[in-house]
């Protein structure tokens, strides 16, 4: 009898062993993916960083074109 509860005690451990070696996997998978998604965000964040200062370099281009027109109509005297 007390071989029989020997062996049931040691299947359940080996059984929640190899629960545990398959959480385990799982987990190192899942930390993966994580990483790739985290590094995905990085690079979305530095593109839009790159499309902001374009966005502000064209607004400041725009404003002096503007400045420059507004002195060319005052000087003809079109506005």
């Amino acid at each position: 009898m007390s071989d029989n509860v020997d062996n049931i005690v040691l299947e359940h451990l080996r059984a929640l062993r190899a629960g545990q070696d398959r959480i385990e996997t799982g987990l190192k998978e899942v930390k993966q993916r994580l990483t790739g998604v985290e590094s995905g965000i990085a690079g979305l964040r530095r593109d839009n960083v790159g499309t902001q200062e374009d966005v502000y370099r064209q607004q400041t281009v725009i404003d002096a074109i503007q400045e420059r027109l507004q002195r060319i109509e005052k000087r003809l005297e079109l506005s």
